[in-house]
């Protein structure tokens, strides 16, 4: 089966092209839902967190607080490392089982820190969902009333979008409207269709160098 990655900047319209490939019967794991369950209570990684961050960063009912914890570790790269040495390996694992549950030609990974961490051997091929910078800080502001400061520190978290350019295997722009977006989505899985026949016949077509 073709794994493809499919990330972007923050605003970018990951979660909204997503949409588009599992409308068309893709499988798509999405890893920000693998990360809520991950923390949810009485897991590994939320007693982890508690234990490293405190109990300020869990509300009265022991639950998770993502807005104390947000605002922790994008202040502080240390803290945000801290983090993800919790809850990346576990998402990881969680993500790599429910590929070994499918059978269908290709699925759809979504990582939003797919290019920050490296360690996403598995994917075979890298899907940039694609917008101006500016357009990011519009879409995150409006979309999560976040301030501009608190979306800078979001983005500055992230690589830059002329690295994330540069590692992507295909770019699916969004800089226009729903039905646009949708049609080159269309355009793509019909690409994917093609490479996940082709990587079915001769193993390794698909591979990523290095």
């Amino acid at each position: 089966m073709l794994i493809v990655g499919l990330t972007g900047g923050i605003g970018s319209g990951k979660s909204t092209a997503a949409r588009f490939f599992a409308a068309r019967g893709v499988p798509v794991i999405d890893t920000d839902t693998i990360a809520r369950e991950a923390v949810e209570p009485g897991t590994p990684a939320l007693a982890r967190i508690a234990e490293e961050f405190g109990r300020a960063v869990l509300t009265p009912a022991g639950t998770l607080d993502r807005a104390a914890l947000r605002a922790r570790v994008f202040a502080d790269a240390e803290q945000r490392r801290r983090l993800e040495a919790i809850l990346h390996p576990e998402i990881r694992a969680r993500a790599r089982k429910r590929l070994a549950d499918l059978a269908a030609p290709y699925a759809i990974v979504v990582v939003p820190l797919l290019l920050e961490s490296g360690e996403w051997s598995f994917v075979q091929r890298v899907l940039v969902v694609d917008v101006p910078e500016s357009v990011q800080r519009e879409r995150a502001c409006a979309r999560d009333g976040l301030s501009r400061a608190q979306v800078d520190a979001v983005m500055s978290a992230q690589v830059g979008r002329e690295r994330r350019l540069a590692a992507a295997d295909d770019v699916l722009v969004n800089d226009r409207d729903l039905p646009t977006l949708e049609r080159r989505v269309e355009a793509l899985h019909r690409r994917y269709l093609q490479l996940a026949r082709a990587c079915a016949a001769h193993p390794g077509t698909a591979d990523r160098p290095g």
